[in-house]
């Protein structure tokens, strides 16, 4: 009896054995987020972490290597003629968007012209110099420049090269951010703000044998420490930027897996200098004060007590590292009397100055920090605290004094500076404009010459370091945490998560 009873539950966990292996074989990974992205869309947005989600979402013409290399992706190929004003681009065959629209030379048109004509993009100035774009063929397109452009390979690596569903984007027009349809290796699901965002693996994508996982869900978290208490808890795979103290307690932890680069991108304190009303007070209008407000900030103790010190300091849009920060205005030392001493003379003895802030507790002990150490110049600073994308919607409309904000860095130093600091750029908040700027930066992105391009940035800088539409104040370094059952992800310096090749360990 025993026997046959035996026998009969083996039989039965043998025929129960194909669907344990096929629930085992089901694969969902859940990352942490630091902030809820804005709109989907990637001609209208600007978040950080919407980048994040559109490395699984929204395949580009072009992709990037560790080590900042232009490769293909949507693109297989393209050249430059010799003037340098024509780019031909050869594209993958057999490509589909989710919706099933195929993917072509004609979707390629499509998403340039969107991005250049669409009222409310923000690739404008990305996709400036792009004159006409045209079909030479089923899976080939011309792109011809007004002027030859050192930038736009580095552009088309990024959001300027998602391509999106043409069928779906005509459609939708500037709702196309509520249900985004575009080719990459996961498909759009759902999406409830401030909670998640939800993707699924799309099975016709091009090369969905690299890409493990039947779904992913984003999961915007704010304060670090609860992002890693999930970690540990389980309820998260992994998170994005953890936060520097932190690191520490991650290496040695044996569940847990610690990853890091070098970031490309900059934290800073973006001034209203010309944005409306709310520009037109002593700080957005007299250089003085800007300078006098830098000079109260200690950048090196910010990064040791913040951070520390695992970050840099910083003064420019480049890092220290980069070959473009300019060694000639470096990081200046912190000088209270001198603060105090150019506030006079702007007819001040103390000023009031409020400072929007993401509701985070790393950017909020930033300011924290700067807070204290302005107080000792005179200026006493209020902080307003927000949700990360309503802060970007408040500095978009000029509803703010000052916002303490950041950028992820681009691949080419042109996507650092001249969208921020042009009369014209797309995510120039602060609305500064110099006519000289703009001539200098506009050259150094014509420019194919390494040399030539840097000293116009450094020309450039020079004017900015006194005008100051942003203070600089650290470099960070991306740090991811991970479950230790994640295997194959790879530290890219653009802080993104690609997850070809990521999988859970068998």
């Amino acid at each position: 009896m025993h026997k046959l009873l035996l026998a009969a539950l083996l039989a039965g966990s043998a025929v129960a054995s194909p669907l344990l292996t096929q629930s085992a074989a089901a694969a969902d990974l859940r990352i942490g987020l630091q902030e809820d992205p804005d709109v989907l869309d990637p001609d209208q947005s600007r978040t950080f972490v919407g980048r994040i989600v559109y490395t699984s979402l929204c395949d580009k013409l072009v992709d990037i290597t560790p080590e900042l290399k232009i490769i293909p992706q949507l693109a297989t190929g393209w050249k430059w003629s010799a003037d340098g004003l024509t780019l031909t681009m050869d594209l993958r065959e057999g490509v589909t968007f989710h919706d099933g629209t195929p993917f072509n030379a004609e979707a390629v048109v499509a998403n340039i012209e969107r991005s250049k004509n669409m009222p409310e993009s923000r690739r404008k100035s990305e996709v400036k110099s792009i004159e006409s774009v045209t079909a030479s063929g089923p899976y080939q397109v011309e792109m011809t420049l007004a002027a030859p452009d050192a930038t736009l390979l580095a552009q088309l690596a990024d959001r300027a090269g998602m391509m999106v569903s043409p069928t779906a984007a005509a459609a939708a027009g500037a709702d196309f951010g509520n249900k985004p349809i575009c080719s990459g290796p996961f498909k759009f699901v759902e999406r409830i703000q401030q909670d998640r965002i939800v993707l699924e693996k799309f099975t016709d994508y091009w090369n969905a044998d690299a890409f493990h996982f039947d779904k992913v869900t984003f999961l915007p978290i704010p304060d670090t420490t609860v992002r890693l208490a999930n970690l540990r808890s389980g309820d998260l795979d992994m998170l994005e930027r953890l936060a520097a103290p932190d690191a520490a307690g991650v290496k040695s932890d044996a569940n847990l897996q610690y990853a890091e680069a070098v970031s490309l991108g900059y934290q800073g304190i973006t001034i209203n200098v010309g944005n409306g009303d709310r520009a037109k007070n002593p700080f957005g209008e007299d250089a003085r004060l800007r300078q006098a407000l830098e000079l109260s900030i200690d950048r090196e103790a910010l990064n040791q007590v913040v951070f520390e010190g695992v970050f840099a300091a910083g003064n420019q849009p480049f890092p220290p590292t980069s070959p473009w920060y300019d060694k000639d205005v470096p990081v200046p030392a912190r000088d209270v009397e001198k603060a105090k001493a150019l506030m006079k003379e702007a007819g001040f003895e103390s000023f009031d100055l409020e400072v929007q802030v993401a509701n985070n507790p790393v950017q909020t002990q930033v300011m924290q920090v700067v807070q204290a150490m302005a107080a000792e110049a005179g200026f006493n600073i209020s902080l307003k605290s927000m949700e990360f994308a309503t802060l970007l919607q408040e500095q978009t409309a000029g509803n703010y004094q000052a916002s303490q904000v950041g950028w992820s860095g681009r691949v080419d130093p042109d996507g650092n500076i001249h969208q921020f600091m042009t009369c014209k750029g797309g995510i120039n908040d602060s609305k500064y404009c110099n006519p000289e700027v703009d001539k200098l930066l506009d050259a150094a992105r014509t420019s194919t010459d390494e040399a030539d391009r840097k000293a116009k940035y450094d020309a450039a800088r020079e004017i900015l370091a006194k005008d100051l539409p942003i203070i600089y104040l650290y470099h960070q370094t991306w740090i991811w945490a991970l479950d230790e059952k994640v295997e194959g992800f790879v530290a890219y310096p653009d802080g993104m998560i690609r997850l070809e090749n990521v999988k859970f360990k068998s």
